[in-house]
């Protein structure tokens, strides 16, 4: 099985503010987007929520068998947040701790997950999917 890209994004209007995440998954068969408010939340609650997102629907649209075949990378501009998946970087806020152990359970039903960093400008779509859920509230 070929290797899955997915782009994650999140994002709050405010930190913490109205708040929503982006998640862009490139299948072996097409390339689904998904956008969505999720309430309020600080910047680094939405990114983390959008790789849980992310890392959910994908398992979801494989079926259990599949995902237990396929090798993900999940690619973010946050540095944090891949640097923290990756345990470069402590966490240390209680929430995140909270998020990071749901990030960790997630991504045992795969085979192997990749967190990379990329520039904000390589992750285009994810971002546009948060502005526009974020627009939707306002």
């Amino acid at each position: 099985m070929k290797k899955i890209i997915i782009y994650t994004d999140g994002g709050a209007r405010g930190n913490p503010g109205p708040a929503a995440i982006g998640v862009v998954i490139h299948l072996l068969d097409g390339v689904k987007s998904y956008g969505e408010a999720i309430g309020n939340a600080t910047n680094n609650v939405a990114e983390y929520k959008g790789v849980i997102f992310a890392l959910k629907k994908t398992k979801s649209l494989l079926g259990g068998e599949r995902a237990g075949d396929a090798e993900l990378e999940v690619r973010s501009d946050s540095e944090l947040i891949v640097n923290q998946l990756n345990g470069k970087y402590k966490v240390k806020e209680d929430e995140l701790k909270m998020l990071f152990m749901e990030v960790w359970n997630a991504k045992q039903e795969f085979k192997s997950v990749q967190f990379v960093h990329i520039p904000r400008e390589q992750n285009k779509e994810a971002d546009l999917l948060v502005n526009r859920a974020l627009d939707t509230l306002l």
